[in-house]
């Protein structure tokens, strides 16, 4: 049994398009549009087979949670770039590029050696091996 997609609201659905395609090589399928309800999507997938919905709505209300607290429900997702050396090099090239690094890159006690970036929406991203 595999995990098909996880999807996300998002309010600037052009932006987060964009940001998974330059930083983690996304490719997107071709915009849906619903216009009776206003809602609009991308699939986007990655070089792993793995997709993420990105969903957009002007009725969705925005999230109430502090993105830098840890909450209940879906809190991250993990990208596997596939070496030490390109999590840091991705996450110096985000963090040079504006977005925050919420912590990292480190060995954690697990042993995933990751870092912890905010997309342009404040979704927590764990940047691994």
């Amino acid at each position: 049994m595999n995990i098909e997609h996880v999807a996300i609201w998002t309010k600037d659905l052009e932006l987060m398009k964009s940001f998974y395609q330059k930083y983690f090589n996304a490719e997107a399928n071709d915009k849906y549009v619903n216009p009776t309800k206003g809602f609009s999507s991308y699939f986007l997938s990655f070089d792993s087979g793995a997709r993420l919905e990105i969903m957009s709505m002007p009725t969705i209300p925005d999230s109430k949670n502090d993105i830098f607290e840890q909450f209940t429900g879906l809190i991250h997702l993990a990208m596997s770039v596939g070496s030490e050396q390109q999590v840091e090099v991705l996450t110096s090239r985000l963090a040079a590029d504006g977005y925050k690094v919420v912590d990292g890159p480190r060995r954690t006690g697990d042993g995933y050696y990751e870092s912890v970036v905010l997309d342009p929406e404040g979704n927590r991203l764990e940047i691994t091996v």
